[in-house]
């Protein structure tokens, strides 16, 4: 008999004590108000925590996944859902503020049939998307929000010409004052952590930190240097530099001003910089000299110039002098901030009251045409931000927030928001997220709800960077961007012993928040969400645009209900109507909105993303128009006639992968490889650098309809077949 590995030897030792007799006596070893989602559920996840516990955890990957994997061996999917990783307890989940709200009021919303946090949870969500206006007023309570004049309802949907309805309507107020101010009713005061960042190269330095009253002088300053600068209210000012303390006082100044935030990410190259300073009409721009990052220096200066974008205040990296040369017009930062002192007292500054519909950022999202949708939020939007934190991620007073992001994108003024309106701190890491110095950041900062990216997890278990830390002041881990991996997700628990899950989460810039997540409240499956988010409601349509039954698991694009909380209702640069909600059917008496996500809901309660169903894709956690893409490709190489762009997600599941498949013209002989470096070069040079070939594929043609339209779903579709077929040999 082969002799088993002392690994193996463990492992079989935990199965004899994981109580397997619980399962075939149809036991389920629930604890008093635990629902899980079948009788059997409470005894797999028995088995699986005594497995793990037996195992003595050490952060051991492969004997846990082994323990996983065994235990779940009989598990049916099919039936009953994807398998849960994460178990909630009654006695934490009745501190969560979602279990606060619930054991305080769930009587009153849900009636009789209201039992505990955990098995009322789901029917406690479906209401508070039929009466988004009744949880909303009870969650306001919760979070740093004033106003300067009060709404004269939550939701006003007499106007049938608004399909979403006028949130607070005949409000005023400042969203960046609503983060920058103290809040006794939730213990958020002067003195509450702020800020806690770090720069890369410090590691064995002590984080430094702001509070909120620290915060708001500096903010103060900068709001004053803005209008001294001659800058108006309702100005649109860029952003386009990492997510550093400068940049998050940067972002809260413009808003506090009056004046409007265009989001530039800091990858972009000069054209789309340029596309951006076009489309809000931008009157300025604060940028930095450089990025560093691993020592290395990278310019940013000089792309934001050959943008020709408007006046710019330029921030040293370093925090030393600026050691190049200025555009006339664009002024240093000390230079800009020294013009507040013309004021007189700039550590003061009256923050600027608007009416709650006024622009505070304007964000962008990749459409298919290759032009990006100019999005306005305004004031009120960023309250959804907080909302979200406040319910699916638990945010506190006290808490330390930690997403590595980048104000470009959605997530930026997500977590800023999130944080502050919550009375949490925002944990800010000036360097790069993919090395051991961000994990000690985490430990070093306290970090209690951590961020991630699907792919800057796999960067972190393949190199094996984050081991040794201690990351026990975590509540949770919450992932967006991309499809997640089961491995990775059950490496990333790992590292807090199992204790707390990776909650996924999924929406858009236009929602300013997710319309589906993760609770506290439920099992979570690795990869698989387990919720629509509070006030959201979502149906999947089936190919002729009727709703499946909720109960019922299937597959088809979903359609959003249009009362949601934060949502858009116009766009700079294109037809909001038409790009939302033409052609959608109508449901409940109000047509659907649009939002071009194919969804599954699986048994047991749980959905997972299949995708876009158009072809915008999902690449490192940004969306890409296929278009965009092929236009660059198609000029990248004098062989090339056609190409066509196509995301593929790994057989294992995982972040999407961007394929070529490419038309050559006739000529000589050329390699794929050749092929692979071209796309790359021009993908970089002229998209983003942050956009990795993953292969190429040649083809004789490409497969189009009568109209001569290229049918991406077949050639995907394609690759997908190849892919099962290359597993398999």
């Amino acid at each position: 008999m082969k002799q088993r590995s002392p690994k193996a030897e463990k492992f079989y030792e935990c199965r004899s004590k994981g109580l397997r007799g619980t399962l075939l006596k149809g036991g389920n070893g629930r604890s008093k108000g635990e629902d899980y989602s079948g009788d059997r559920t409470a005894g797999f996840a028995k088995d699986w925590t005594v497995g793990i516990r037996c195992s003595r955890f050490s952060g051991q990957d492969p004997l846990h996944q082994l323990i996983y994997s065994a235990v779940y061996r009989d598990w049916d999917v099919q039936k009953v859902g994807p398998p849960p990783a994460w178990f909630p307890k009654l006695e934490e989940a009745c501190k969560t503020n979602i279990g606060r709200l619930m054991t305080e009021k769930g009587r009153t919303f849900l009636g009789s049939s209201y039992k505990n946090p955990i098995a009322s949870y789901s029917d406690f969500q479906k209401w508070s998307a039929e009466h988004p206006e009744v949880y909303l007023e009870h969650v306001l309570k919760e979070m740093s929000v004033y106003f300067h004049h009060q709404p004269r309802c939550i939701l006003d949907t007499s106007d049938e010409s608004v399909p979403g309805g006028v949130w607070l309507p005949g409000s005023v107020l400042n969203v960046a004052e609503c983060a920058l101010s103290p809040h006794p009713r939730i213990g958020k005061t002067n003195d509450s952590m702020a800020i806690i960042w770090r720069d890369e190269g410090s590691d064995d330095l002590p984080v430094k930190t702001l509070t909120i009253g620290e915060l708001r002088v500096q903010v103060n300053r900068v709001a004053n240097a803005l209008v001294m600068s001659g800058f108006k209210t309702g100005d649109p000012i860029g952003i386009d530099m990492p997510m550093t303390v400068y940049a998050v006082i940067s972002f809260l100044a413009v808003i506090l001003a009056g004046m409007v935030v265009v989001s530039i990410a800091d990858s972009f190259v000069a054209s789309e910089i340029a596309t951006r300073c076009r489309l809000s009409k931008a009157k300025g721009i604060i940028t930095q000299d450089h990025i560093i990052r691993g020592g290395k220096r990278l310019p940013l200066y000089s792309r934001v110039v050959e943008a020709k974008a408007p006046r710019a205040i330029v921030i040293p990296a370093d925090d030393k002098r600026l050691a190049l040369k200025l555009r006339d017009g664009d002024i240093s930062w000390d230079f800009f901030l020294k013009s507040a002192n013309a004021v007189g007292r700039p550590e003061i500054f009256k923050p600027v009251a608007l009416p709650g519909e006024a622009y505070s950022i304007i964000l962008f999202s990749s459409g298919t045409t290759g032009e990006p949708k100019a999005i306005p939020w305004s004031h009120i939007t960023p309250i959804r931000c907080g909302a979200d934190g406040w319910a699916h991620q638990d945010l506190r007073p006290g808490d330390v927030i930690a997403w590595p992001t980048n104000l470009g994108w959605m997530m930026g003024p997500f977590v800023v928001f999130a944080s502050l309106l919550s009375g949490g701190g925002l944990a800010v890491y000036n360097g790069s997220p993919l090395g051991r110095s961000y994990g000690k950041f985490i430990q070093d900062a306290k970090v209690t709800m951590q961020g991630t990216v699907p792919s800057l997890v796999k960067t972190w278990r393949n190199t094996s960077c984050m081991s040794g830390f201690d990351w026990s002041a975590l509540r949770c881990f919450s992932s967006t961007g991309e499809a997640s991996s089961v491995d990775d997700d059950l490496w990333l628990m790992s590292k807090v012993g199992y204790k707390i899950p990776v909650m996924e989460c999924c929406g858009g810039t236009e929602l300013a928040a997710a319309y589906m997540g993760g609770s506290l409240m439920q099992p979570q499956a690795l990869a698989n969400f387990s919720t629509l988010s509070m006030m959201s409601q979502v149906v999947i349509l089936d190919e002729a645009g009727h709703v499946y039954p909720e109960d019922q698991p299937c597959v088809g694009e979903m359609g959003i209900y249009p009362i949601f909380f934060g949502a858009s209702d116009h766009l700079l640069n294109a037809d909001h109507d038409k790009v939302y909600f033409q052609g959608m059917p109508v449901y409940r008496g109000k047509r659907l909105r649009r939002h071009g996500d194919v969804l599954q809901r699986l048994p047991g309660g749980y959905y997972k993303a299949q995708g876009r169903s158009d072809d915008t894709m999902n690449l490192g956690g940004i969306k890409a128009s296929a278009v965009e893409i092929e236009a660059v490709c198609n000029v990248a190489h004098e062989r090339v006639l056609e190409t066509a762009a196509i995301a593929l997600s790994p057989l294992g599941g995982g972040p999407e992968q961007l394929v070529i498949m490419v038309v050559l013209r006739d000529g000589p002989e050329i390699s794929v490889e050749t092929l692979k470096k071209a796309f790359a070069t021009a993908i970089s040079s002229k998209l983003t650098p942050l956009f990795k070939v993953s292969a190429v594929e040649i083809v004789k043609e490409f497969p189009r309809n009568a109209s001569n339209k290229l049918l991406r779903r077949v050639l995907r579709s394609q690759l997908k077949e190849k892919q099962k077929l290359l597993s398999k040999l």
